[in-house]
C-alpha cells in the first residue's frame, strides 16, 4: 500500500477502509503485500479494540486459530496468527499446549500485534460522510482527526475509487430496559461493558443475567465461579426455550463455507428472512464447553449437600421493567410457553442481549439517492459484497458484517474474514492475487446444480459493474 496516511493523493486512491475491527484489518492485511494497490483505513478509536469487556479469563473464540486474519486466503501471509507466535517467541509453547480455540485475550492481543504493525492504518480518525463526485468521477470522503482525549484536532478529505464500510456491530438493550440502563442506581449494564463493573457485581446481593446466548453464558459462568457456595443469588434468564447448543457438528458447520454463502444470497428475499431467522442456534447458541463448564460448577456445589442459590429459566421474556427504591430493579416477566407472568426484584443486572449491525445511514447519507433497496428498505447487496448503486456511480463501495440479510449467518463470522476479504480484492483489482476454492462443502445446497467457478475466474467473465446495474 503507498502514500502514508498523513499524505493525500492527488490522484483518487484506490481503496478507502471506513472501521478497523477484524473483517477490515483482514482486508488491510492481505492488501499489504499487492503494492500496486494504494489503500488508507479510518477508525475513530485510538487503537485496535475488540469486545474489551468481554475479555473473561478463559473465554475462547468460537472458530479455530486457522479462521485468524489471513491463512484462509494466504498461508504464507507475514500477518498469520502462527507468525505472530513466531514474532512474539511463543511458537514452541503454542504447539505442546495443543489448543485448536484459542483465548478471547489472545485473539485480541494478535489482531492489537497487526494494527500496531501493518501500515495504512488510521485510527483516532473518524469519519464523518461519503458523498460521490461526479467531477472527480470518485468518491468523497470527509473524516476529523481526534485527538487523545476524542475531541476534533482537524478536518480533511480524501478521494478514493472505492470504499469499503466495516463499521461493525454495536450492543443491542430491547427499549423496555433502555431507561434502566441510562438511569443511575443499581447497576445495568450491556454485558459489553461486563468487566468494566464485573467488581460491582460480584458484590451485589442479587444478580440477574438476561440472554441465553453465548455472552450471557460466559458472564453467569464467571459470576457463579466467584460468588460464595450457597449465597451465589443468581438468577439467569433467556427467551429461547432452552440453554441451547451452539451447531458445532462437521456437516452443519459447513453453513459458514462460500458454498452456502453463494446458495443463501440467490434465494428469493423473503426465503431469506426467514433463514435467518430460524437459523439461531448456527451462530447465536452456547458452545459445547461453556455448557459443560456451567454444568460441572453446578455439580460441584452440591458435593457437600443442597443446592446452589442460582436460578436458570429458558423460554422467559422481560415485558417491562423498572426502579425500586432507586437501589433495586424489578423485572415483570413472561413465560411463553406457560402463559404465565411473574416479578423479580434484583440488585444488577447484566444484559447479554447481543448485538445489530451498525446502520450504515449516517455515513452513507450523501450516497442515498444512489443506493438500491430491497423490499424492506435494507441496502441491496450483491453476491461480491458490493453495495448495488445506480449506474452513475462508476465506482464501489464494498461492506464486511453489513450483509447478514443477502449473505447468511456466515456474514459476522470469523471464519469467513479472509475468504471475504480475498474476494474483494480479487473483484476490486480485476485479477487473481488470491486464488479462491471452486468448492469448500461437501453438502450440495439446493437440487439447482451451479457451476463451481472460483470468484475472481468468475468475476472476469462479468460485465463491469456499472454497466451491470
Amino acid at each position: 500500500m503507498t502514500h502514508p496516511p498523513d499524505h493525500e493523493p492527488e490522484a483518487p486512491r484506490d481503496l478507502v477502509g471506513i472501521g478497523i475491527g477484524p473483517f477490515n484489518l483482514s482486508l488491510a492485511a492481505l492488501a499489504h503485500p499487492l503494492a500496486e494497490l494504494d489503500a488508507v483505513f479510518y477508525e475513530q478509536r485510538p487503537g485496535f479494540d475488540w469486545h474489551p469487556g468481554l475479555l473473561i479469563e478463559g473465554a475462547t473464540i468460537q472458530v479455530p486459530f486457522l479462521a485468524d486474519l489471513v491463512t484462509l486466503a494466504d498461508p504464507a501471509s507475514r500477518w498469520s496468527f502462527l507468525n505472530y507466535l513466531k514474532a512474539r517467541n511463543r511458537l514452541f509453547p503454542f504447539y505442546f499446549a495443543e489448543r485448536f480455540h484459542i483465548q478471547r485475550t489472545e485473539y485480541d492481543s494478535y489482531c492489537r500485534w497487526v494494527s500496531e504493525n501493518l501500515p495504512g492504518l488510521c485510527f483516532s480518525h473518524q469519519v464523518d460522510a461519503v458523498r460521490w463526485s461526479p467531477g472527480r468521477d470518485a468518491f468523497e470522503v470527509d473524516f476529523t482527526r481526534l485527538d487523545a482525549e476524542g475531541n476534533a484536532e482537524a478536518t480533511g478529505c480524501t478521494y478514493t475509487k472505492n470504499i469499503v464500510l466495516g463499521v461493525g456491530t454495536a450492543p443491542y438493550v430491547p427499549d423496555p430496559l433502555k431507561p434502566l440502563v441510562e438511569a443511575p442506581g443499581a447497576p445495568v449494564i450491556h454485558a459489553s461493558d461486563y468487566l468494566d463493573h464485573r467488581d460491582a457485581f460480584l458484590a451485589a446481593g442479587h444478580v440477574t443475567v438476561v440472554g441465553s446466548g453465548q455472552s450471557g453464558a460466559e458472564v453467569f459462568l464467571d459470576l457463579l465461579r466467584h460468588r460464595p457456595a450457597g449465597r451465589e443469588r443468581l438468577h439467569w434468564i433467556g427467551r429461547t426455550e432452552a440453554f441451547a447448543p451452539m451447531e458445532y457438528s462437521k456437516l452443519g458447520l459447513e453453513h459458514f463455507t462460500p458454498d452456502y454463502t453463494r446458495y443463501f444470497h440467490a434465494l428469493e428475499e423473503g426465503v431469506r428472512d426467514g433463514l435467518v431467522a430460524s437459523q439461531w442456534q448456527l451462530h447465536k447458541g452456547i458452545d459445547a464447553d461453556t455448557i459443560a463448564a456451567i454444568h460441572d460448577e453446578l455439580y460441584r456445589r452440591t458435593l457437600r449437600g443442597g443446592w446452589p442459590d442460582a436460578v436458570l429459566t429458558p423460554g422467559v421474556r422481560v415485558r417491562t421493567a423498572g426502579r425500586v427504591a432507586t437501589t433495586k430493579v424489578e423485572l415483570h416477566l413472561e413465560h411463553v410457553q406457560q402463559n404465565s407472568r411473574s416479578r423479580l426484584t434484583t440488585d444488577a443486572v447484566v444484559l447479554a442481549t447481543g448485538y445489530r449491525e451498525r446502520p450504515l445511514d449516517r455515513i452513507l447519507a450523501g450516497l442515498d439517492p444512489y443506493l438500491r433497496r430491497d423490499a424492506s428498505e435494507r441496502p441491496r447487496v450483491d453476491e461480491r459484497f458490493r453495495l448495488v448503486l445506480d449506474r452513475a456511480v462508476t465506482g464501489t463501495a464494498y461492506v464486511q458484517n453489513a450483509e447478514l440479510h443477502t449473505h447468511g449467518v456466515g456474514a459476522p463470522d470469523l471464519g469467513l474474514a479472509a475468504w471475504r476479504s480475498a474476494v474483494i480484492l480479487n473483484s476490486l483489482t480485476g485479477k487473481e492475487p488470491y486464488p479462491l476454492p471452486a468448492r469448500a462443502a461437501f453438502t450440495t445446497f439446493g437440487l439447482d446444480q451451479p457451476e463451481r467457478v472460483p470468484e475472481a475466474r468468475r468475476g472476469k467473465t462479468l460485465t463491469p459493474l456499472a454497466e451491470s446495474r
